[in-house]
């Protein structure tokens, strides 16, 4: 983790947002390297949830919505941490964490009823029963220096209009998937759908988390890649199976290896109160094995709540039997800036090469942000000319970094820690018979060709 942190600072993935300010906590800068990965794992996931399926279309909803949107959706009741600090080292806590912590190594004693049940409800009982005044804080080992639990909002609450009152109380979305719910038959009938059909969006959403951390894994300030399918009731259990197997296989795609990959189905104590079922895709980070997107059966509860709240019909009408229902949701969210970080750290490695430590990222070249890295192998006779005639040839069909300068070895080397697949060199050979050194990132392979058939090599290469 150390390692791939070090990279993306080194070589502009990621900054700390802020930095000559000293930072702000959790909030993240994307560097030339960070937004291209970023746009490219985008694009790669747009086209499989739009492009490949004729009954899935896009939206991109607005950041700011009316504040019933959030009471609907249980935002404004639900979406709150009891709180704990700690008054001695002033790290914060979440109280169930702290919970679950106990629990996990039997100090029960700070219990007033040992026999608590597990799950929500024994969290809960917990939350009441705990001596907060005795407990110990994990973090410095104090005792007697941890708060009672406070409620904690976990939305930005801001102001719309010159004056900031109750009435004028907005909210940062914690989530996109409430834009697609409001919108469903705006986008059913402009693109003229029928039950089953999916709606996709990417975009920014915001939680004032307790306990961010893991670099980007969790985050105040996040996007999210979701499709929420729209069924029949009866079909729920199918679609979700379906899309479960669907976006297993996606992460592979990418060039996730399968063994770091697994599902985890939850438990009736994990669920949701929204969901009748749901799995997790999670992968196996340094830190542990962790969620990287998540598959749930909705049922009907969004579109339930908008139409009470709202006063507005939400049903869908079925011409043909002259049935009329409310459409269960099968969701799909995942996270880019999770999985961009899942990315690195899968692609990631280091070898041997020539008795010296090479670092590589071995990125999919469909998401890698350089495609091609185009050398002069020395910076005079003309080859420095002749490589960047090369490089805008290609620039058409792909991403190209132009590098006339230090040892060639040092150069592909540049190149493979920042996961570049390929790499061009130009040398006096070229003068001769316009071929060039075509070098390929995780084979080592090296072969000439002649420049006109690059173009078509590379967008050969990227299509596979």
């Amino acid at each position: 983790m150390d390692k791939v942190v070090s990279l993306c600072k080194r070589r502009g993935f990621v900054f700390q947002s802020s930095e000559i300010y000293g930072g702000l906590g959790s909030c993240w800068d994307y560097g030339p390297l960070g937004i291209e990965l970023k746009n490219n794992l985008q694009n790669f996931w747009w086209r499989e949830m739009t492009q490949l399926h004729d009954n899935i279309v896009g939206i991109d909803a607005a950041i700011l919505m009316h504040p019933r949107v959030w009471e609907a959706s249980g935002h404004v009741e639900g979406f709150v941490d009891p709180l704990v600090d700690c008054r001695q080292c002033k790290a914060r806590f979440k109280a169930q964490d702290l919970i679950g912590q106990w629990r996990a190594k039997k100090k029960l004693d700070t219990l007033a009823d040992a026999e608590i049940p597990e799950g929500s409800e024994g969290d809960v009982a917990a939350l009441r029963a705990i001596r907060w005044g005795d407990a110990v804080c994990p973090t410095c080992g104090t005792r007697g220096m941890l708060t009672s639990p406070r409620l904690f909002n976990l939305m930005f609450k801001t102001f719309m209009g010159p004056v900031e009152e109750a009435a004028s109380v907005v909210y940062l979305r914690p989530e996109t998937a409430q834009g697609i719910y409001v919108n469903y038959l705006n986008i059913m009938n402009t693109a003229r759908l029928k039950i089953p059909f999916g709606i996709a969006q990417i975009g920014k959403a915001f939680r004032n988390e307790i306990t961010p951390g893991n670099f980007i894994f969790r985050t105040r300030e996040f996007e999210q890649m979701e499709m929420q399918f729209l069924v029949h009731p009866d079909d729920g259990d199918p679609w979700l199976e379906k899309w479960r197997d669907e976006r297993f296989e996606f992460y592979m795609k990418l060039g996730i290896r399968k063994e770091k990959l697994r599902l985890h189905q939850h438990t009736p104590k994990e669920l949701a109160h929204y969901a009748k079922a749901a799995y997790d895709i999670e992968y196996e980070f340094p830190f542990g094995w962790q969620e990287l997107e998540g598959i749930h059966n909705r049922t009907d509860f969004d579109l339930r709540r908008h139409a009470e709240y709202s006063g507005k019909d939400l049903t869908y009408f079925v011409e043909e039997t002259r049935e009329r229902f409310v459409p269960y949701i099968i969701e799909t969210s995942a996270g880019l800036n999770r999985t961009l970080l899942v990315v690195l750290l899968d692609a990631y490695a280091e070898d041997t090469q020539e008795g010296e430590l090479r670092t590589v990222l071995r990125l999919n070249p469909k998401i890698a942000p350089v495609k091609v890295g185009v050398f002069s192998l020395v910076k005079r006779d003309n080859l420095p000319e002749v490589a960047d005639r090369i490089a805008q040839d290609l620039r058409p069909v792909c991403s190209v970094f132009v590098d006339h300068q230090g040892s060639i070895g040092r150069r592909y080397r540049r190149m493979d820690e920042i996961g570049t697949p390929w790499g061009i060199t130009v040398d006096y050979q070229t003068l001769e018979d316009q071929t060039v050194t075509l070098r390929d990132r995780d084979s080592l392979e090296q072969i000439r060709v002649n420049t006109m058939q690059l173009p078509q090599i590379m967008r050969e290469r990227l299509a596979e």
